[in-house]
């Protein structure tokens, strides 16, 4: 059973699903729909954890770092796993690069990071607008490029662009 929600941000609408363990899928309108909430069936009536997102996605937006994250139901591959849990370190207002992040998993080359910071299934909720290529490039974001500066913009200011 799966449940959704829609956010209104200042960078359009946001759309969520969760089922019974978590929020599953975050995506932007436009956005290519994410593998996650592909998956999920049809909807039923609001999850607790949606109105979890929605208080994290309030604060998020007010321009100050959410103090809990809500129930995430995460799938994918063990490598993607790893990924992402690596991009829920990454600090409010810091970015990291793709080659960064994959001297952090021996074995892996940056494609293959980049490949799964790709993949994210709860944009913003793991922070994959905090990766960049190389001396900082702006590069990829499922979001769009002109989302992913505003959100390092609000970040690094505390405040709406």
């Amino acid at each position: 059973m799966s449940s959704f929600a829609q956010y209104a941000s200042p960078l359009g609408r946001i759309f969520l699903a969760a089922d019974s363990e978590g929020i599953a899928a975050l995506w932007f309108e436009g956005q290519v729909l994410p593998e996650a909430a592909r998956a999920l069936s049809a909807a039923s009536p609001p999850a607790p954890v949606l109105m979890e997102a929605e208080l994290w996605l309030d604060r998020y937006f007010s321009g100050q770092p959410p103090q809990f994250t809500p129930a995430l139901h995460l799938t994918g591959t063990p490598f993607r796993l790893q990924v992402w849990h690596q991009l829920a370190g990454i600090p409010w207002g810091a970015t990291v690069t793709y080659g960064e992040l994959s001297a952090r998993l021996p074995g892996s080359s940056p494609r293959a990071v980049g490949g799964a910071v790709g993949h994210n299934p709860v944009a913003l909720m793991l922070p994959c607008h905090r990766v960049t290529g190389a001396g900082g490039a702006m590069t990829g974001y499922a979001g769009g490029i002109w989302r992913k500066r505003w959100l390092l913009e609000m970040e690094a200011s505390g405040k709406r662009p």
